[in-house]
């Protein structure tokens, strides 16, 4: 592939998002600008910009990558991460945005009046979104080595400074129109090519995959733990949504809960409609790109298929379009999570003698070095994989945390700081497991695959420890569930 034409493509992103970010610096001015865009974003744009943040490396290039390599089971991912958004939708979504709150930490400090909580929920959102961004900076590096030869460090070092200066610029304003703007992007980059492919395809005689007849039979997972782990996928992905933090900020973004159900209900068809195409390119690329599965190089599939399928001049700008889409991925979540974390330590650090916004300024550069050098220095995994963990450490914390603060009344300090701790180190020491050991057989697969026995961990930890502290129950607590629960128009009626 020519490399001219892959730099182009990441040297327009790059571009694009850079302007779009200061055109959203001219309107941030105060610090809910900064930290919740004021409370005012529509449900259509607020549904492309969660599109764009939440569709990352592990949905553009990941999806495609697992399906190459082990079949249909892999579609549980993009089913799973799909159908999280339909329990945000049923379960929190409405009553998180009339808390009022800012992050996961405010609104836990709301509800249950504890600095504690709201303490080791802070260091969660932390380690939730450091686990996120790695995979994304190691994608972007990735990217740019397949399409350009650079050296990998290179696409990483530049996603993590565009992100910092957009954060810097604009806060939540900017990113905002940045990422509305790249889920659109990321949906034609896909979506053109794939025409093509298609075509290419058809006029080859359509062939069919090269695999074993079980490949489009349901858990088909080899060995006897193949059903736990398609199940375990389920969890984490079913539950782990409502928990990522920078997935939980941009309902803080809308006016008020009606818009916080209409912005996921829009969500989901714009899921729906994207996961549609890394499924296809997938099967493709078990017809044309077999041999990537023996090298290692699933996760580059979708870049790979233009050159194989079409070559010549077609398909190296078709490449490139991919590449543009791939890095507007990686812009995108990295911004969002970036945008998350720094929210929370910023807060932190406002408490000083710092105004709040030069403090989110200095969280947000501050923050993203821990990944940066992480996704510099550890050893690579499938971007899908690795994303599934930082999943299921939501699903083990947050989950339990926002249903029961939202639906039950007896929650408890003691109880939510229980859950957090116990389900958080449950589903964080998995994965370092897993990466340092690589065990097999059934504690391979308990590790590697922990939200089935780490998130019943979490919801168990916080009612039993809050049954046993009933008398630590907030005073408050009537009010604040009239309050997460109370229609926004009802509110209105009552006063007049």
């Amino acid at each position: 592939m020519s490399s001219t034409y892959g730099i182009v493509a990441v040297a327009l992103v790059a571009v694009a998002t850079l302007a779009i970010g200061a055109f959203g610096l001219r309107v941030s001015r105060t610090t809910s600008d900064f930290y919740v865009a004021s409370r005012s974003v529509s449900p259509v744009l607020n549904s492309s910009a969660i599109g764009g943040e939440y569709l990352s490396a592990a949905s553009f290039l990941g999806i495609a990558g697992l399906v190459l390599a082990f079949g249909a089971d892999m579609l549980w991912y993009p089913i799973g991460w799909t159908t999280g958004y339909l329990m945000l939708l049923v379960l929190v979504a409405a009553p998180l945005r009339r808390s009022g709150a800012y992050t996961i930490p405010d609104f836990a400090q709301v509800r249950l009046q504890s600095d504690g909580v709201r303490r080791v929920a802070s260091l969660l959102v932390v380690a939730v979104g450091w686990l996120y961004l790695m995979p994304q900076f190691q994608g972007a590096g990735l990217t740019l080595r397949t399409v350009t030869g650079a050296p990998t460090w290179v696409g990483t070092v530049v996603v993590a400074a565009i992100v910092v200066v957009n954060v810097v610029s604009g806060g939540m304003r900017s990113i905002t129109f940045v990422q509305a703007f790249q889920y659109w992007l990321k949906l034609t980059a896909l979506l053109i090519p794939l025409f093509f492919l298609v075509h290419a395809w058809n006029g080859d005689g359509r062939p069919a995959p090269a695999a074993p007849g079980s490949w489009f039979e349901p858990f088909s997972q080899t060995g006897e733990t193949g059903l736990y782990l398609t199940y375990s996928v389920m969890v984490a992905t079913f539950l782990g949504t409502m928990g990522l933090p920078h997935v939980v900020v941009r309902f803080y973004t809308n006016p008020d809960g009606h818009a916080a159900r209409r912005t996921t209900l829009l969500v989901l068809a714009l899921l729906g409609v994207f996961y549609l195409l890394p499924t296809v390119y997938g099967v493709l690329g078990r017809i044309y790109a077999g041999d990537l599965v023996t090298s290692g190089g699933t996760d580059t599939v979708v870049l790979e298929l233009p050159g194989r399928m079409i070559g010549g001049t077609t398909g190296e700008v078709l490449a490139a379009l991919l590449t543009a889409g791939a890095f507007a991925a990686f812009l995108s979540t990295s911004s969002g999570l970036t945008m998350s974390i720094a929210g929370v330590v910023g807060q932190g650090l406002a408490r000083g003698r710092i105004s709040t916004i030069t403090a989110l300024r200095l969280a947000a550069v501050g923050c993203i070095v821990v990944p940066l050098v992480l996704a510099l220095s550890a050893q690579r995994i499938s971007v899908a994989n690795s994303v599934t963990f930082a999943f299921a450490l939501a699903a083990s914390t947050f989950c339990p945390l926002l249903v029961l603060g939202i639906w039950w009344r007896g929650l408890t300090a003691p109880g939510a700081i229980a859950g957090l701790v116990g389900g958080g180190l449950c589903a964080g020491v998995a994965p370092v497991l897993t990466i340092a050991t690589s065990p097999d057989g059934w504690f391979g697969a308990l590790m590697s695959q922990p939200a089935a026995w780490s998130v019943p961990v979490g919801f168990g930890l916080m009612i039993g420890v809050s049954l046993a502290t009933r008398s630590r129950v907030p005073v408050n607590v009537s009010r604040t569930m009239v309050r997460l629960h109370t229609p926004e128009r009802l509110e209105v009626d009552r006063r007049f």
